[in-house]
């Protein structure tokens, strides 16, 4: 198996110190095995990824003399793969349509509105409570057939685990309970990083995954 990494960074600022590294662990990951030391642009957040960040980020690695070997991916060309993906896996009954309505932006920033939601949500356990996860399938393709708007979410199951051996920390366990369900597409069918990381990493053949925890 030829091992293929890859340093994905978003393009919503300069590249930093933090970044710089992970990406040299990368690549002297790939140059140690033979590998290949591929770059993805993942700039699926339209309204803060810039061309001078996209531009800063590749003279930075230029500059560091970190050459990947292949053509750059940029995130955004794949989204109608990612698009696909999420209504393959409606389709199979392993994703969902929730109506939620959308709530009005509060003026808080990023950072505030999560750390709310955290502080609302402390001590609760129960990550299957939105009223849409069971939905009947006559009535869900009806709404949105209606114009009713929609997010797609995972359904993770109810019960069970993900088991995987991480190559630093060992033997990994992640039960479904501690597991919300991701949103895949907002209400405006704009795929989501939780799904794209997923689809264009199996698309590239990622064979590990380096990054900062």
């Amino acid at each position: 198996m030829t091992t293929r990494v890859r340093f994905a960074p978003s393009p919503t600022g300069y590249l930093h110190i933090g970044s710089a590294r992970t990406a040299l662990f990368n690549y002297l990951y790939a140059r140690k095995t033979g590998g290949k030391f591929l770059l993805r642009i993942e700039d699926t957040d339209l309204a803060r990824s810039t061309e001078e960040s996209t531009r800063s980020i590749l003279e930075g690695l230029k500059w560091l003399e970190l050459e990947h070997d292949e053509e750059i991916v940029f995130q955004s060309n794949n989204a109608d793969k990612h698009r696909a993906t999420a209504l393959k896996l409606l389709a199979e009954g392993k994703a969902y349509r929730d109506f939620t309505p959308k709530a009005e932006a509060s003026g808080q920033d990023v950072k505030a509105v999560i750390a709310d939601r955290a502080r609302q949500n402390q001590g609760e356990k129960n990550m299957r409570d939105n009223p849409y996860r069971e939905l009947s399938k006559e009535e869900s393709d009806s709404r949105a057939a209606a114009g009713e708007p929609f997010a797609v979410r995972l359904k993770v199951p109810e019960t069970g685990k993900t088991v995987f051996e991480d190559a630093v920390y060992g033997l990994q366990e992640r039960d479904y309970n501690d597991t919300e369900d991701l949103v895949l597409l907002r209400s405006d069918s704009h795929p989501l990083y939780n799904l794209a990381v997923v689809c264009d990493d199996i698309e590239m053949e990622i064979t590990h995954v380096i990054r900062g925890q």
